[in-house]
């Protein structure tokens, strides 16, 4: 299962909302593990988000860890976001909703993405259509499919490649 992040992590992420670093991303620590195409899909994510999966594939990296198809997919984790970049408020919206009433978050998502339902069908469905994106951009399965799942639950006991990958993406992309 995801672990839930936690209060520390979610300062984090807001600050790092309202105050973005004012250079992108490095493309020389980033085109390692991207194809051109890839590498544009990247850039298309707002900087905190780019700063956010770089920071995934750093806390990655830091442990050990060197497939280039769990990489790939610490960087695009979040491609999906690109149909409909997020706001700080809409950001905060969700995270308050998917504390106090979670299953209120799942109806919305399944909305049109206008109005007040938008960051919930963007919660929702980011992760489906960033597999997309990256499958059109020529990623393997394998990071297709750690994309299209990074937030699903998985269970702990299951030995497969791809859960253990899963379970390292959502342990990095939770504190990060």
């Amino acid at each position: 299962m995801k672990n839930k992040p936690c209060l520390t992590y979610r300062i984090q992420q807001f600050k790092l909302a309202f105050w973005p670093p004012s250079q992108v991303v490095e493309t020389s620590q980033v085109h390692l593990y991207l194809t051109p195409p890839q590498l544009a899909l990247f850039r298309q994510l707002q900087p905190s988000e780019q700063w956010h999966a770089h920071a995934v594939l750093l806390k990655l990296k830091g442990s050990g860890q060197n497939n280039t198809n769990l990489l790939t997919a610490a960087l695009l984790h979040d491609i999906g976001k690109i149909h409909y970049p997020l706001k700080v408020w809409e950001r905060i919206l969700i995270v308050l909703v998917k504390r106090i009433a979670p299953r209120l978050e799942q109806r919305w998502g399944q909305d049109s993405p206008q109005g007040l339902s938008r960051p919930f069908v963007v919660a929702c469905h980011h992760a489906a259509w960033g597999a997309d994106l990256a499958a059109r951009a020529g990623a393997s399965k394998l990071t297709v499919d750690l994309i299209r799942r990074h937030e699903e639950p998985v269970n702990k006991n299951n030995a497969s490649r791809q859960d253990r990958f899963l379970r390292l993406l959502q342990q990095a992309d939770n504190s990060s």
